[in-house]
């Protein structure tokens, strides 16, 4: 929960700092803000892929195993090629 709300927060300052370069015509401002905002949104959609991923593996495990070695697996084979 913390990290969202840390996400969320980061967001709403690039938001801040980008609007503030388009106020005062800065490139560099505007540029460090989406940046921010952005890596935020993304911090942010890679917390809730990983909270679905593991409330899914949690109501069923066998498939999560499943799934984790055929990813496994495939990796392996891709790996061991020559």
């Amino acid at each position: 929960m913390y990290g969202k709300a840390e996400d969320k927060l980061k967001e709403a300052a690039g938001a801040a700092q980008e609007t503030w370069g388009d106020a005062t015509d800065s490139p560099d401002h505007k540029v460090k803000g989406a940046a921010r905002k952005y890596s935020a949104q993304a911090g942010y959609a890679a917390r809730d892929v990983a909270d679905t991923v593991k409330d899914q593996v949690q109501a069923n495990p066998f498939a999560g195993l499943a799934v984790a070695a055929g990813v496994g697996v495939f990796i392996g084979y891709l790996l061991g090629r020559k």
